[in-house]
């Protein structure tokens, strides 16, 4: 027998009588009464704004308030046509290098980290989320979900090309331990809560 095979028998010879069993994840199932606040709260804390509106008329107001909207602004939501292009979709995704703010929808949202779900056909273009200093997302408000495990069973099977989850501005606190918002990408976002 060589040393090879006399390693191989003693490794045989010393394994665990018994295995125990894999740990419960049943607390990974604890959920949170009031989705809406906990999704907030978390938006928050990581440099977000959540703003609840009815229709697409009061998210229209806000941007006029809170936005120059003399500015470049894209959108994929045909609602918001009034303040916003939808007309770059076809264009060469180096044109969108002076979009003030991007617009579009969200499949869902997590409430545990406040990522939201975007695909293909609500990006427009797979650049348009990365490039423009300030983003707004709207997502319906049934359809915030409580952790990852279930935005992941409700992604399932589906088909797309692309999808991303998108969580806060863009951040860093890769220089001197010090917070940067806005660092590579985006400076903001705020998240459109809709009923």
């Amino acid at each position: 027998m060589n040393s090879r095979e006399l390693i191989l028998q003693r490794v045989k010879q010393n394994q665990p009588k018994t295995i125990s069993a894999l740990p419960s994840l049943e607390k990974l199932g604890v959920q949170k009464a009031d989705l809406l606040e906990e999704y907030k709260t978390v938006l928050k804390g990581i440099g977000g704004n959540a703003v609840e509106v009815k229709n697409y008329d009061e998210i229209i107001s806000y941007i006029k308030e809170n936005y120059d909207t003399n500015k470049r602004i894209i959108t994929t939501i045909p609602e918001l046509s009034g303040i916003a292009s939808l007309d770059w979709l076809n264009d060469d995704p180096h044109s969108l290098e002076n979009v003030e703010l991007n617009i579009f929808n969200a499949h869902f949202g997590v409430a545990e980290n406040s990522a939201l779900w975007v695909t293909d056909e609500m990006f427009g273009q797979r650049v348009s989320a990365f490039i423009p200093q300030y983003l707004a997302i709207v997502v319906n408000k049934k359809n915030i979900v409580h952790n990852m495990h279930e935005a992941y069973t409700k992604i399932g099977n589906q088909e797309y090309g692309f999808g991303s989850f998108i969580a806060g501005p863009s951040k860093t606190a890769d220089i001197e331990q010090s917070l940067v918002l806005g660092a590579h990408g985006a400076r903001s976002l705020v998240v459109f809560m809709i009923d």
